[in-house]
Formats: C-alpha cells, structure tokens, sequence
C-alpha cells in the first residue's frame, strides 16, 4: 500500500493498538483472568469456567496465547495424558491494567446513561442512525 507524504502509519499514529490486539481479543481477558485468579488449570476447568466458549475457540486462543507468551502449556506424560494450563509472567505483568480497567468500571452505569439519552435523541430526531 502506498502512503501519502506525511501520512502516519496506523502503527505509528496508535502505539498502542498491537497491545489492543494482543490482550482485547474477544476471549483473552475471561482466559487470562482465570488463569491468574484459579491458577493452573486443566482444559476442561477452563472450559466450565468460562461456559460461553467453544472447545474449538478455546483451544484457537489458548494456542496463541501460548505463542504470545502469555500462557504456558505443560503436557504431563502420564496415563491418561494431561495438559494443564497457566499464566506466564508476562501474562501476570498485565495485572495492573486489569486492575486499572477494573478499576475504571464503576463508570459503566454513566455510559449505560449516555447511551441511553443518546438513543433517546437520535430514535426521536427521525434523522435514523448513523447521521
């Protein structure tokens, strides 16, 4: 792709966008976050834990946490097999911005407010949506 003289890379203009893409994905915060509060767990604890996933979705996100280096994966050579699970200690390093995020959800009911009021305006504006 071609850029613009002086244009800024999306990259450059957001530094922290790769770190959105890494931790934000769609399961890694509800994987993580039981593995930092339950500790090493099995597969199949994960999997109740967080009831919503798939097998397939939670073995997809386990893998590239895993080569991400946000979580470990130790096979255990016994009959039967076992594989169990744990955050790294580059996982654990995001502690404090869950805890800041955390932190920051005593204002969701304020944004359940605002969008609220912001429905109300543009449902009765007849502008439609988007506008």
């Amino acid at each position: 792709m071609k850029r613009v003289p002086g244009e800024v890379a999306p990259e450059n203009a957001c530094p922290i966008a790769p770190v959105v893409d890494i931790v934000f994905s769609r399961w890694t915060t509800p994987i993580l976050w039981a593995l930092h509060e339950y500790g090493r767990q099995r597969f199949v604890e994960l999997e109740r834990r967080i009831a919503t996933i798939t097998p397939k979705v939670l073995t997809q996100r386990l893998r590239q946490l895993e080569r991400d280096g946000l979580v470990v994966r130790t096979y255990l050579p016994e009959v039967p097999p076992r594989v169990e699970y744990e955050i790294s200690e580059l996982g654990r390093s995001l502690a404090p911005l869950f805890a800041a995020l955390s932190e920051w959800s005593v204002n969701l009911g304020e944004v359940e407010r605002a969008r609220v009021a912001y429905d109300a305006r543009e449902d009765g504006s007849g502008r439609g949506r988007g506008r």
